[in-house]
């Protein structure tokens, strides 16, 4: 499966993974607000085998698949909350 991932202009280190290119439209309303603009980083194919630095491309296919998209939260600090 290819996908595509995007960078969040208003959280940093958030990225968002979709199973079409420039499909904004599959992102729930609220939550495309809060990301911001969405900059193409990256196009991948989540084939068996392959590995991706932080999440596991089994839940990355998943969501692709159940909802389109998949998102990608910075590492959690101590005390940091994802909040406006």
């Amino acid at each position: 499966m290819k996908c595509f991932v995007y960078r969040s202009a208003r959280r940093e280190g958030t990225y968002v993974y979709l199973r079409e290119r420039d499909a904004f439209a599959l992102l729930p309303p609220d939550l495309a607000a809060r990301l911001g603009a969405l900059t193409l980083v990256l196009e991948l194919d989540l084939a068996p085998g392959r590995r991706l630095a932080r999440e596991q491309p089994e839940v990355v296919h998943r969501n692709l698949l159940a909802q389109g998209f998949h998102l990608q939260f910075p590492p959690p600090h101590p005390g940091a909350a994802w909040a406006d």
